[in-house]
């Protein structure tokens, strides 16, 4: 019966049914109808029939049928809220059982034990739902040694509920994963905690990517700091050196003096050749690039390579024939491969191989996201792998830093990595290193790919054979010390020099001037006046004027990063008295 209808009787009424109501069964002759009711609301109709005629029913079976008509009722009010519970439960389990981040219910009380843990955990952690519900210990057992303490204080209920915590988990494979844990407390009516429920995230890959980023902002402290140094020392450099050629020219051959000079000068040799390195991490080296094909570069290092790493160790290349082309300085690539392929070596005293491999790779956007400032595109890789020692993730975490080694004392400066790291950053490229202890090292060079045109090498300048001149140079240098022994320099081979410690100054001995100036002999980094401004002021003065810039490093728009500008001429610091006037008369000789 339809419940839009109305009721037949009240519940204490006993109605005959009639024709109307009949069933179509003839031996059913009389029957009674019962409204089953929940709340006030009807639910249903409870039918009694029966095959005798309608007998006068008593009021307490009428009562009967109303207690079991309600009792119905109610029956059927519950299975259709138990219904709706299920329908409900299997909704949220397939939210739970789908989700991407491990959902968990663990229970205290009366005993501990997992209730709950849905299959992405196998995933992440490597152990099924299954396992963790047969040990109910798996959850301290799978926490880092040095986290557990933490996860005791969340399971005692010390932190607020909807906190996080992360902590470290041991993957069933013996790999350290980060996981992110949002709890929620619990608590019987008593107030009682009896479970924690939560949810795990997985962030190991972020963590890495924070790390890198550490890394990355260090290194550059590092390399900002470094670079601050070596140009100071440089400066220092220059005048030991310049001092010592200048000592050993007064001196006699067999003078006992002339000994503990070369002495004196071997030592500011040695410094130069730190200060230079400690420039390439620094990445403020004055770098030459050119379009090139590293197969070719590679090719010319061979038989360099077998003799540098001995007989012990089997050199294997395998070169992409179809490369592309970089552009990069070829002494720089050839100080990078040198400088890994020692260190190689070094990792593989009792032989091994040594593995150079080169590829076209394009890094998309999933890998610039998994690291630190990799732009997606495309790139040369240059891989250079051994079979020997391998690194710790301490050892690779720090193998980059200036004088970091692990090798023993006296067998490296600890910076041969790092000035293969600055090399590939100044480059525009990127270097990672793999390596488990035990299983070898592989270093990967990106480098990017360009479309250009190979570079056509330049005829060298020959080294001029004389030194001397009679011209005139203008000589800006704002440490007194250098520019009283450059002058003194320049003037011992005949030049006639102007001095002036600062870029104004200079423009107005230039402007009082009345002859020739032909060179202008300049330090890069000077006071009160950028170095752009300074030359193109210059120029307008003197437009013909020839110019050479010094510097110990140099990071403006002259040596833009450390890259020359097309016709600059450029001498580092520190340098030599030969260097230095083999420098300036080709210049002065230069048309």
């Amino acid at each position: 019966m339809a419940h839009s209808r109305e009721l037949l009787s009240k519940p204490d009424e006993i109605i005959d049914v009639g024709p109307a109501f009949a069933p179509p069964l003839r031996e059913i002759t009389s029957g009674i109808s019962i409204p089953m009711l929940t709340g006030g609301r009807l639910t249903g109709i409870l039918n009694f029939t029966s095959t005798h005629p309608l007998r006068p029913i008593a009021l307490g079976q009428v009562k009967a049928l109303n207690i079991l008509a309600s009792a119905a009722a109610s029956a059927l009010e519950a299975a259709s809220l138990l219904e709706q519970l299920r329908a409900a439960e299997q909704r949220y389990r397939r939210l739970a059982e789908n989700a991407p981040d491990i959902v968990f219910r663990y229970e205290l009380h009366p005993r501990r034990c997992f209730a709950y843990v849905n299959p992405v955990v196998t995933a992440i952690t490597g152990y099924s739902p299954e396992e963790h519900y047969a040990e109910p210990d798996l959850a301290f057992k799978m926490v880092h040694p040095e986290d557990r303490p933490l996860l005791e204080t969340i399971y005692r209920g010390e932190l607020p509920s909807g906190s996080t915590a992360t902590l470290r988990w041991v993957h069933k494979n013996g790999a350290v994963i980060w996981i992110e844990q949002r709890i929620v407390l619990v608590h019987d009516s008593a107030g009682q905690l009896v479970a924690i429920e939560g949810i795990a995230r997985d962030i190991t890959e972020r963590k890495h990517l924070e790390e890198q980023l550490r890394q990355s902002q260090k290194m550059e402290a590092i390399g900002r700091l470094a670079g601050g140094v070596a140009h100071d020392f440089n400066n220092l450099l220059t005048a030991i050196l310049c001092y010592s050629d200048l000592l050993l020219g007064h001196l006699n051959p067999t003078d006992s003096l002339r000994a503990d000079v070369e002495e004196i000068k071997k030592a500011g040799e040695r410094a130069t050749s730190l200060t230079k390195q400690l420039l390439a991490f620094s990445r403020k080296q004055v770098l030459r690039p050119r379009v090139l094909e590293l197969t070719a570069v590679l090719a010319e290092m061979d038989k360099m390579l077998q003799r540098l790493i001995g007989e012990d160790i089997e050199l294997i290349t395998s070169l992409d024939p179809a490369l592309g082309r970089v552009k990069a300085d070829p002494g720089q690539i050839e100080q990078i491969v040198l400088n890994l392929a020692v260190n190689a070596r070094d990792a593989m005293p009792d032989g091994g191989k040594l593995t150079i491999e080169t590829a076209n790779v394009d890094l998309d956007q999933a890998y610039a996201r998994s690291h630190v400032a990799v732009q997606p595109g495309p790139y040369v890789m240059l891989a250079i792998s051994d079979t020997g020692f391998g690194m710790s993730p301490e050892v690779q975490a720090r193998i980059f830093e200036p004088f970091f080694t692990t090798k023993e004392q006296g067998k490296g400066t600890g910076l041969g990595l790092s000035t293969v790291y600055g090399i590939v950053k100044q480059s525009g490229g990127n270097i990672w290193v793999y390596s488990e202890p035990g299983r070898g090292t592989s270093f990967k060079v990106y480098l990017p790919r360009v479309e250009e045109e190979l570079t056509q090498v330049e005829t060298r300048v020959p080294i001029p054979e004389k030194t001397q001149g009679s011209e005139t140079i203008l000589l800006v240098e704002d440490e007194e010390t250098i520019r009283s022994l450059i002058r003194s320099i320049l003037q011992g081979q005949g030049y006639t020099v102007l001095e002036a410690g600062h870029g104004p100054e200079a423009l107005q001995i230039s402007e009082n001037h009345a002859g020739p100036i032909h060179l202008m002999l300049t330090d890069v980094i000077m006071p009160q006046m950028s170095a752009r401004d300074f030359t193109q002021k210059m120029w307008k003065l003197r437009p013909r004027l020839k110019i050479l810039f010094a510097s110990g490093y140099s990071d403006d728009a002259i040596v833009h990063h450390g890259v020359l500008e097309e016709g600059t001429n450029f001498i580092q610091k520190p340098f030599t008295i030969v260097g230095l006037t083999r420098k300036v008369r080709e210049v002065l000789d230069t048309k």
